[in-house]
Formats: structure tokens, sequence, C-alpha cells
């Protein structure tokens, strides 16, 4: 359909009448050009907010327009009636309110989105009449669409359509959108409770209206569907239980009527489930045998394979036995009927097949009994272990429904699924797991000895034709308990990690969970190294498969983190084997570093002259390959070796410590071995002095690649933050490297580096002069940086803001002893504030606090603070009041607090001065507000 252009193309040109808005309409719905769409869409707003509006409405809802414009013509009416309502004289309401149910009439045959918006527009009226100039809307309304003769005066729309069908329709939408209007509404608490109270008070004339609807044989379908609609609508204005039961009952029949089950199901769902609901126990039990008597329905629905219906049946179920959960375990002559329930619900939980493929509903339920169990065990004593004696049972059949759940498919099967069906039931095993560890506060040491005998039999039982799934689930549940409980003294896992050596882990989901369910038990086998011998030997025949990398890796990493002490037996065959897959690369990148942070860790515990070999057996091949990739030209494939090799080595240091092993020994056994690491030279240390020539060459053939340089520079930061001290040779070096690679080409990760050393370094003598240097090279490169522009560098910007914090926590003698121009820093630090990233703001802030604390102590930085703090007064006023986020504000706060707490007469000068600019820091801002800022700034700063 053809459109005529709005003349002009400028809104503000034309008048909003009836005919320039069905123009403005084609072109938003009809014209291709979307820039045309736009201006349409932005006159066709000012047009509804015009005081025209309330006129050409109504001739655009004239029969003969299309629907789109009969529609803009409603949400108009809409829009005026809650957005102008003022604007309406108090005379014209009566009027306006019988041209809108005319209107409703006419079209309550559709279109379907003119109707609703016409009645969301009539319940939007009536909320602003209510109670004083409209005081029974609901009941006015269900008069005016009853059926009339044509010349009766009490029908306006009586002449307009005579479908009694459609007017029933019709009269359930504007009911169904009146509470829903309410709870959108902007509405004052006072006015919103003044409200809900009258809506309330017309409840009964609903109610009976919608159980008669719902009982009459002469009611369609989509009139039973509206009806149950209408009741949730209602439902959420907080109408008492106890008033609606009879209809909420009727609502259980309709769940007969395949057209109406899902609506069925989520009316009663949102009626049951009202906090309301709790006041009425006695209709809560009333409705107890009406779910009850569903459970037919849903084992005919199960055995199937009707998910629909199973899921609606145990949504209902769910609904009533975990939002009520208390008050009906309270009812105790009834205790049968909820026991009943809960059993029902257990046969959900339990519902055949595998989900998500085969069911949906099994997942609804595990929230129920975590509330169950919950409200059970906050019982008093007494009470408690009555209830304790009925539902104890009934969670031990949950375990064995649970580990039933949580079977994997044949591995056919299981190969057929999608990846994302095979995620969602990851995450439901994940929900499982979770609710077994639960059950297990209830059910205690007897629930693991449950699932051990069951795991012996299924293992030594020669008649027992035990399938994979069986042993798998019986060790997820171990697993499930194990990872988040002390099981240390559990009686049952000596027996379990003798068992476990007799599985069969050709299976790989099998394999999988055996290691987890070893990685879990990881504290338990530190405290009983006896028992290593017989797990570690299977840890390590998984270590070689590469479907088992993640599984096999972690586990090996948490024990040799937690059985360290205890590992020189093993060690040779633990990095004999990580070697050869290294070598191999059976793994992928990511795992190949757990791996080296696994044997960071056992390497750390062997005797001290042990190490350097075993260290350099390790990293050796790893060596070798980094130089002849560093001898090929620079390529995408060479690149990522060397990270890769770089990744291992940065791993590895992360968990290489020669002095953590004596955290877990003895005083008297902690000394002499002590004694023999300080006699010998850090190992880690000599590995990089020995391989630092040909990092050299890395950075010479790659500093233009941060990612490659980053990489360099993780090497040695992972080594500093973990040998510390230890450290110290390899200063000097890294220090001049740093200052070379950082003037020549300047990257954010070597002030990262430095901030480290600075961190460690600072105070000693020995190293004092070279981190100084250091320092130096690297501020006098930035402030270059900063001169030219550093807006491209907001990363430099931040890690250079974080280096001077740290040196002046730890060393700010450095700055009168380096070349180091305390102005220029102070400027860069005013520019960081500037910058649009939060990081380098947060980090401006935080070196700014740190140099005015330092202030006093200092001179060189006193000075600069004298000539120049009015500026970074005036820069963090300019941040809070508008140019900067908001989420920023404590961090600038912190500023202004440290200006005043270290020179408080200089911030009030300061602050007078700068806010005495009309217009600043914002033209919003009046002057009485920045005085009273001002003062509450330096009052607070007293305080403090």
């Amino acid at each position: 359909m053809e459109s005529a252009p709005i003349p002009g193309q400028n809104p503000v040109e034309l008048e909003f009448t009836q005919e320039n808005i069905e123009t403005a309409l084609y072109q938003l719905y009809f014209d291709p050009d979307m820039e045309r769409k736009n201006v349409a869409q932005k006159w066709l707003t000012q047009a509804q907010a015009s005081a025209q509006a309330w006129q050409f409405c109504w001739a655009l809802l004239s029969p003969d327009k299309i629907p789109e414009v009969q529609f803009f013509g409603a949400s108009t009416l809409h829009i005026k009636i809650c957005r102008h309502w003022g604007d309406l004289p108090a005379d014209q309401h009566e009027d306006l309110r019988m041209q809108l149910l005319s209107h409703i009439l006419c079209f309550s045959s559709g279109p379907k989105m003119v109707l609703t918006r016409l009645c969301v527009a009539l319940a939007s009226m009536a909320l602003n009449l209510i109670p004083q100039a409209w005081s029974e809307p609901v009941a006015d309304m269900v008069r005016a669409f009853q059926p009339q003769k044509p010349d009766s005066q009490d029908n306006p729309g009586a002449k307009a359509s005579q479908d009694p069908h459609a007017h029933c329709l019709a009269l359930l939408e504007l009911l169904t959108v009146l509470p829903e209007e309410f709870q959108s509404g902007r509405l004052a608490r006072a006015r919103r409770t003044q409200l809900r109270e009258a809506l309330a008070g017309e409840w009964a004339v609903v109610c009976g209206m919608l159980r008669q609807l719902l009982q009459s044989q002469d009611s369609s379908v989509q009139v039973k569907e509206k009806v149950l609609r209408c009741l949730s609508s209602w439902v959420g204005l907080d109408v008492p239980l106890g008033e609606s039961q009879e209809l909420v009952q009727d609502c259980f029949a309709a769940l007969s009527d395949p057209g109406l089950f899902d609506t069925a199901v989520e009316t009663i769902v949102t009626a049951i489930t009202q906090p309301d609901c709790q006041r009425f126990a006695n209709v809560l039990l009333s409705l107890m045998p009406m779910v009850l008597g569903l459970y037919d329905q849903l084992k005919t629905a199960a055995q199937d394979g009707d998910m629909e219906t199973t899921h609606g049946i145990c949504r209902i179920a769910v609904a009533l036995g975990e939002t009520h959960s208390r008050v009906l375990l309270e009812q105790l002559d009834h205790w049968q009927e909820y026991l009943a329930l809960v059993n029902m619900i257990l046969f959900c939980t339990g519902i055949p097949g595998h989900y998500p493929v085969n069911e949906t509903t099994s997942s609804l339920t595990l929230t129920f009994w975590y509330t169950l169990q919950d409200d059970i065990l906050s019982f008093e004593e007494e009470k408690q272990a009555v209830y304790l004696q009925v539902y104890k049972p009934v969670y031990f059949q949950l375990v064995d429904v649970l580990l039933l759940k949580s079977h994997y498919p044949s591995q056919e099967e299981y190969a057929s699924w999608s990846s994302d069906d095979k995620e969602q039931f990851r995450i439901y095993r994940v929900d499982i797991s979770d609710t077994l560890m639960y059950v297990y506060e209830m059910l205690g040491a007897e629930l693991l000895s449950n699932l051990y005998d069951r795991l012996g039999r299924l293992l030594m039982d020669p008649q027992q034709s035990a399938v994979w799934q069986d042993i798998e689930a019986l060790l997820f549940g171990f697993q499930s308990i194990a990872e988040t409980i002390d099981v240390n003294y559990s009686d049952v896992i000596p027996g379990l990690i003798g068992l476990i050596p007799r599985i069969n882990i050709s299976n790989v989901m099998l394999a999988d969970t055996v290691m987890y369910t070893i990685g879990s038990l990881a504290e338990w086998l530190a405290d009983h190294p006896v028992m290593l011998g017989g797990i570690l030997p299977m840890v390590l025949r998984g270590l070689v498969k590469a479907e088992l990398s993640v599984s096999s890796i972690s586990t090996l990493k948490r024990i040799c983190r937690e059985c360290r002490q205890d590992l020189a037996p093993y060690a040779q065959d633990i990095l004999t084997v990580s070697q050869d897959v290294l070598v191999k690369e059976i793994h992928e990148s990511s795992q190949c570093m757990w791996l080296m942070q696994a044997l960071g860790f056992l390497l750390s515990a062997l005797p001290a002259e042990e190490i350097l070999g075993r260290l350099h057996s390790l990293i050796s091949p790893h060596i070798q390959q980094l130089d002849s990739l560093v001898r090929l030209e620079p390529d995408p494939a060479t690149k990522q070796g060397i990270m890769s090799i770089l990744g291992l080595l940065s791993s590895l240091f992360t968990t290489l410590d020669v002095n953590r092993h004596a955290d877990g020994l003895d005083e008297e056994d902690a000394s002499p071995r002590l004694t023999a690491a300080q006699s010998i030279q850090n190992p880690v240390v000599v590995v990089l002095q020995q391989v630092f020539p040909l990092i050299q060459t890395i950075i010479s053939k790659w500093l233009h690649d941060s990612e490659v340089v980053e990489g360099v520079c993780g090497v040695f930061d992972k080594s500093v933050r973990t040998l510390l001290h230890d450290f110290g040779p390899m200063v000097a070096q890294l220090s001049e490297m740093l200052g070379q690679i950082y003037s020549t080409y300047p990257q954010a990760p070597a002030l990262d580096l430095t901030r480290q050393m600075v961190h460690i370094f600072a105070g000693e003598e020995q190293h004092m002069s070279d981190v100084r240097s250091l320092v130096e090279v690297l501020t006098s490169t930035t402030l270059s940086v900063f001169q030219q522009g550093p807006r491209d560098h907001p990363d430099i910007a931040e890690s250079f803001m974080n280096l001077h914090a740290q040196v002046l926590k730890r060393s700010p003698d450095l700055y009168p002893s380096t070349q180091v121009d305390v102005k220029a820093l102070f400027y860069s630090g005013i520019l960081s504030i500037k910058f649009p990233e939060t990081p380098t703001v947060k980090a401006a802030c935080l070196f700014f606090t740190d140099f005015l604390s330092r202030c006093k102590d200092m001179p060189a930085l006193n000075d600069v603070l004298q000539t120049d703090g009015k500026i970074l007064t005036e820069t963090v006023l300019q941040a809070v009041g508008g140019g900067s986020s908001r989420s920023l504000a404590e961090n600038f706060s912190e500023v202004l607090l440290s200006l005043n707490r270290h020179s408080p007469a200089l911030l009030s000068q300061w602050l007078t001065e700068t806010l005495q600019t009309p217009g600043f820091p914002s033209a919003h801002v009046t002057t009485e507000q920045k005085h009273t800022f001002s003062q509450q700034i330096l009052r607070y700063a007293n305080i403090c």
C-alpha cells in the first residue's frame, strides 16, 4: 500500500488532524524507508500527547478504517486517560464512559487488538474514578453487557451489536484487564490500597458470574478459557481464597477438557500460591482431595508419555505441597492426606524417561524436597522426631528415585542426543547432586551406609548383573555428598576406597564419575595416605585418556594439593605419566596448565635436593620446543606454540613453592628440611636464569605483540607471587629487561609486573637500586605517552596509576631519590580520572588517595598539592557532577575525604572558589545545593 509522505518531513509543521494522522500511520506501517518510519513515529507520539487527541481518536475508530488505524485510535485513548486525565473536564467523564462502552460493544467481534486496547482504556478510566465518581464499576459493566432490546436506553451499545457470545467475551476481556491495569499502574501507596479495597469489594459480583459461566453447559471453550484467565487476573489482587474457594474447585473440572487444560493449570497454580492463602488452612485441606484425585490421570499420562499432562498435574501438586508445606504439616488430623500428596510428588520426581528428552516434569519437584525438609527440621525436637519417623522412609525412597533419574542412557542413545539436551541433562544432574547433599542433613551417616552397601553388592556379588549406570549412579551419590560434607569421620569411606579399584572404567561416563569421586575424597586421603597406593594407579590410567581429560587432571591436582606430603613414593610414576601425556599433547592447553599446577604441588613437597633435577626433566622438552619455535619466523601457528609453553611455565610456577611443604609438618620435622632448602638456590630461579636468554630472544622478536609480552610477563609474575623474596636473584636481570622492552614499546603487563616487584622488593636494600631505576625508566616513558595523548591506552594509564599507588604505599622514598617528575605524575593522574573506562578511573582515585596521605611527610609531593590541588578538586567535582558514572561516586568521595583529612583548609578554599563558577559542575545544581554539598563533605570528613 502506498503512503503519502508527511508534508515537509518536519513534524512541527503539521496540524494534528485526522487526515495527517492517517497519512503518518500509513507511512509508519507501510513505508519501506526506515528514516521516514522514524519521522512518522516521533510525530505520532507528539500527536498522542496533544489536546486534539481527545477528538481525533474517535474518528480513527470508525468501522471503515483499517485495524492499524483503529488500534492507534484506541491506544491514543488509553494514553490520554492514563497520562492526561486531568485535562478532561469532569462533566465530560460520563460521556467518555458511554462512548467507550459503546465502542467496546462495537468491537466485541474484533479486531482483538483493538478490543483489548479499548478495554484497557476503560479500565484505566475506572481506576481514575473509583470509588468517589464510580462506586460500582464492575456491576455497571456487567449490566452494560447484558442482552437488551435494541431500543433500551440503559444499554448504550445495544444498537451496535447483538451477539451475546461476543458480548460475553468482551466483558470477560474487560474484567481481565481491569486488575492487570491496576497492577501495572504507577500509584501512590495510599491510592493503591484504596483501589485494591474497592476492587476486592466487587469480587463477589465477578466471582458469581465466573462460576455461572464456568458451570454452564452453554458456555463455549473460548468463554471458559477467558473465565479462567479472568480468575488468574483477579487472584493477583489478593482476593481471599476463602471467597473464591468454590470457583477454584470448579477449575479442577476444566482439567478434563484438553482445550482448557493448560489454562486451568495456570489458574489453579496462581490461585493456590498467593501468599495470603496460608490463612485459609481449611480451604487448602478441601483442595487436597481434588489434587489427589488427579493421581490416576497423572499415572495414565506418564504411562502414555503425555508430557504436557504430567507436567501440568505435577505443577498443581507441587504448588500446593511446596507453598503450604508447613501449614499442611501442622494439620495433624490430616497427616495421611499430606503424606499421600508427598508420595504423589515423589511419583512426579521419578516420572519414567530421561530428562529432558523423554520427560521434563521431574525437575519441577526438586525444590519441594528442600522446602519439606527445612520445615520438618524447623520444628521443636519432640515434634520433629514424630515427623522424621513418617518422612525418613520417604526420603530414602527419594534417594533411590534421584539416583535412578541420574542414570545416563545407553552410550548409543546418549550419542544421539543434541548438545543442548546433554547440557540440560548435565545441569539436571547438578540439581540432583545438590538435592542429595541436602538430603544428607536429614538422613546422615545412614545414607552413606545405604549407598555403600548397595555398591558393595553390585561389585562383590557375582550373582548381581550390574549395568554400568547403576554403579555410576551410586558413585555419583557419594561424590555429591563428599564434595560439600565433611566425610572424614565416616566409617564407610575406607570400604569405598577399597571398592573403587574393582570398577571397570572402560565406559567413559562411569570413568568420569570415578575420577570425580576420588577427587572429592582427596582430603580424606590426606588423612589416610596408606590408601593412596590403591587409588593413584587408577587416576594415572585415566590421565592417558583424552576423553577423561577434565576429570582425571582435576582429580590429580586435588590429590597433589591435599596429599603432597605423602606423594614422594609415587612421584616418579606421576611425573612419568604426566610428562608422557604432555609431550604427546593428549590434552587441550587449558587442561595441560591444570596438570602443570598439579605437578607444581607435587614437586614442592619433594626433598629440596631432588626438585631441580625432576624440574629439569619435566620442562626440558618444552624448553627445547620453545627454542625451536623462537628460531622460526613469526606467524600465528608459531605464536600459539609459544603462548602454550609460556602458559605451562606460568601454571607450574604458580604452585611450585619449596617453602610451602613445611605447612603440614611438625615444627621439629620442619627445621632440618628448611635448612636444606635454604642451602640450595630456589629451583624456579635456577630454571628462570637458564632460560632467560631464550626469553629475551622471544621478546626481541615479538615485542610488538601484546599477547606474547603478556605471556612472558605472566611467567615472571606468577613466579614473583609464589616465591616472594626467594625471587631476589632475578631482580636485577628482570628489571633491566623490563626497562628495555617498555622504553622500546610501552605495554601494560610490564607495569603490572613492576608493581609486584615494588610490592616485594622495594624495601630491600640489595634490590632498592634496581627497582628504583626500573620505576624511573617506566615512569619517564609513560609520561611521554601521556604527553602525546594517552586516550588510546587506558590499560597503560590504569596500570601506571596502580604502579604508583603501590610505590606510595611501599616505598614513597623512591621519589626524592629518582628523577621522577612528581608534577607530571600528578597531572597524569588528573588525565586518568577523566577516562571513560571505570578501572582506569578507580586506579587514578587510588593513586590520589595514597598520594595525599604522603604529602605531609614528603615536601616534593606537598609542593605539588599546594600549587595544583585546586585542579584535582575541580576534576573530581566535575566527575561527581555528571562527568563520570554514578557507580564511581564512592571512589571520588575517597579522594575528597583524603583531601579534607590532609589539607582541610585548602580543600575548603578550593571548594568555595570552584563552586562559585556559574553552571559548574552542572547547570542543574543550585547555589544552595552546592553550599550544602560543600558543608556535608567538610563535616563528614571531620567526623571520619
